[in-house]
């Protein structure tokens, strides 16, 4: 991973108009990782969709960290279904070809 991928934690804090703690509990319920660096608490910026996903359901939609981690896990439980479902129609694919 480079420095170009890592944004710090609490650059991305003031630009949203956030608190680190909201980050931090993100983090404790697992939904992100921060990324230590000599005591600065960084962020993968290929995490950013993700987070700021979180971000609308919490501030916009005012659904509180509970139901933002049922509905995180959910979204990529459906987004897992949905590869296995392609990869099993490329493989039948296969055989329908036959």
């Amino acid at each position: 991973m480079t420095k170009e991928q890592l944004i710090p934690v609490l650059e991305f804090c003031t630009s949203h108009e956030i608190e680190f703690s909201f980050i931090n509990s993100l983090h404790e319920f697992g939904l992100i990782e921060i990324i230590t660096v000599q005591q600065t608490a960084f962020l993968n910026s290929e995490e950013l969709p993700k987070l700021e996903q979180i971000l609308l359901f919490n501030k916009e939609l005012e659904i509180n960290l509970e139901g933002v981690e049922v509905i995180i896990r959910l979204l990529e439980r459906v987004h897992q279904v949905q590869q296995e479902i392609n990869t099993l129609k490329n493989r039948l694919g296969i055989y329908e070809n036959l």
